[in-house]
């Protein structure tokens, strides 16, 4: 009696698994079929424009709060939508 003909029975679990597993990894990742960004995208660079504006200087405050603040206004704050 041979026992070799159940064998191929008990590989076929793990073989299966492991072929669905990279079949359903191969269909959700596209990884042959997917946009590779660094390689096919000409980025060009240009120079950086703008200008360095001095707007306003607060040095050695001792205020606890912010003038113009609303934080005890919370209907202020918070507005009902009406659309």
């Amino acid at each position: 009696m041979s026992d070799d003909s159940g064998l191929w029975l008990l590989a076929a679990g793990p073989a299966g698994a492991t072929a669905l597993y990279w079949a359903l990894y191969r269909y959700y990742r596209n990884t042959d079929k997917s946009h590779a960004f660094e390689r096919e995208t000409a980025v060009e660079a240009k120079p950086v424009t703008g200008s360095d504006r001095k707007v306003d200087t607060v040095t050695g405050t001792q205020d606890k709060r912010i003038r113009g603040d609303n934080v005890r206004e919370y209907r202020a704050r918070v507005r009902r939508d009406s659309g």
